[in-house]
């Protein structure tokens, strides 16, 4: 297999990554046919995958403006993944420019690729570390030269906590950034559920094994499960809800059956 320039030299090409897959599903060319294979199999069992993570990136961009609307202008974007088209720095500079944004993630092609994107931005940078060691990530040079974490920040949890087993405690993970960042923070968060996957939830369980025979397991957590990672938040309106649902710019109803899996919410803290 012929390993393309934008591949670090570090990473196994020959085994399939969520980041990489997610790019397939949303059309981008950051993936190896290892990972369309893999992504392909998960949609033999939910045709709707594309949709769900289209759904996915137009709450994160309509939370982003709604964020800046709401007077915050630092972003810090943990499981960020490979960088498409209307991402967190490009929503958030055009609303409001001179914003800052840190993206976090612990793929290696995710971290070179937007390495590459940001290149000549100086309010945006990304930070190579883990959901699950916080400490690592506030305590990181990208971290300290742009957020201000005695004002307020977003922090985007977007389709990453489904990818934290509860054995990791992502509870713990997102309490402590909590705990770390100024009141009025938001805490914007997407995240997979059987609930509201238009299929039976048996077949929905073929694409979560295909996910775990890769060794990332996904997490299909219930609505009050995903509700407690906002505790120390107070819920923005409409609260915890279907992705279309929250603040749509149309009309719910025209989306697609699919777009309605899974939960988006954003939480204020006190």
């Amino acid at each position: 297999m012929e390993r393309p320039a934008w591949a670090p030299r570090s990473i196994d090409i020959s085994v399939p990554s969520v980041s990489r897959m997610y790019d397939f599903y949303l059309g981008g060319s950051h993936n190896f046919e290892v990972d369309r294979q893999a992504a392909r199999k998960a949609m033999e069992f939910m045709p709707g995958l594309p949709k769900i993570m289209q759904a996915n990136r137009a709450f994160m961009r309509r939370a982003v403006r709604f964020a800046v609307d709401e007077g915050i202008t630092q972003f810090l974007d943990i499981g960020s993944g490979i960088p498409t088209f209307g991402n967190v720095h490009e929503v958030a500079q055009r609303a409001h420019p001179g914003a800052h944004v840190v993206y976090v993630d612990h793929d290696p092609v995710a971290v070179a690729h937007s390495q590459s994107v940001l290149a000549g931005n100086d309010d945006a940078d990304v930070v190579a570390a883990d959901l699950c060691k916080p400490r690592e990530i506030l305590a990181s040079p990208q971290v300290e030269r742009l957020i201000d974490l005695n004002r307020p920040v977003a922090l985007l949890l977007v389709a990453i906590l489904h990818f934290v087993e509860d054995a990791d405690d992502p509870y713990s993970a997102v309490a402590e950034l909590r705990d770390a960042l100024a009141p009025g923070s938001l805490l914007v968060v997407t995240h997979a559920s059987y609930e509201g996957i238009p299929l039976p939830q048996e077949r929905a369980e073929g694409t979560v094994d295909v996910y775990k025979s890769i060794r990332n397991p996904l997490i299909m957590r219930s609505r009050d499960e995903i509700a407690r990672f906002f505790e120390g938040y107070d819920m923005v309106e409409p609260g915890l809800v279907p992705m279309p649902k929250w603040r749509p710019d149309t009309a719910p109803e025209d989306e697609d059956p699919y777009s309605f899996a899974g939960f988006a919410g954003v939480g204020r803290s006190a």
